[in-house]
């Protein structure tokens, strides 16, 4: 794999991460409430960590290759996400003191964790970007050392975007709980709308 494809698939990549969602939507709720954002941050890559474990062992072609199952799996982490952008809706984060933050270090982990996991923005990109920039025929390295490459590529971009997202959200809104709330609203409004979206649209291609 050449450093023009690489290069291209960062931009791409860069693209994807910097578009607001749920992964925005939970550090910048992490930051705010004085949960651990790096803790937020290293759950999140860990969802896409089994994604990429998971397409270079070659069962995301399978998935892919099965349209019921891949409607079964977008549907449900479609689903999670506009409830979870519901519940951001109705309780927007606020700057809280981090007295109580670590009582909760492992389930902050954890929701990380599902929310990228179950992210279809992450299983569109696994699966249906990714595979472009396979190089198939006379590659150095084979297709599944190129997908975890990829990956990791894609998880290292992951970590800094979002790192700096809850890192910003703490600094520049937590003395602002009104602005705090209004942002809160509409990250959760973006998971709420572009989750809803992702879920008609597989429904109507699984139908």
């Amino acid at each position: 794999m050449d450093s023009g494809t690489l290069i291209s698939f960062l931009a791409v990549d860069l693209l994807l991460v910097c578009v607001p969602g749920a992964d925005w939507a939970y550090v910048i709720a992490a930051g705010l409430r004085g949960r651990s954002v790096g803790l937020a941050v290293t759950g999140l890559v860990s969802g896409y960590a089994l994604h990429t474990v998971l397409a270079a062992a070659g069962l995301a072609v399978l998935v892919a290759g099965s349209p019921a199952l891949l409607t079964a799996l977008t549907v449900a982490g479609a689903a999670y996400l506009v409830w979870l952008g519901w519940s951001v809706l109705r309780r927007p984060g606020v700057p809280q003191a981090g007295q109580a933050v670590e009582r909760d270090r492992w389930r902050v982990f954890l929701r990380g964790a599902t929310i990228s996991g179950l992210n279809p923005k992450g299983l569109l990109l696994y699966l249906s970007v990714l595979p472009q920039f396979l190089v198939t025929h006379d590659a150095r390295l084979p297709v599944p050392a190129q997908t975890a490459g990829l990956g990791l590529l894609h998880m290292a971009c992951c970590a800094a975007v979002y790192a700096t997202v809850g890192v910003l959200a703490r600094r520049l809104l937590g003395a602002r709980p009104a602005a705090a709330r209004a942002v809160t609203r509409t990250s959760g409004a973006a998971m709420l709308g572009i989750e809803a979206f992702l879920l008609v649209q597989r429904l109507a291609l699984g139908g």
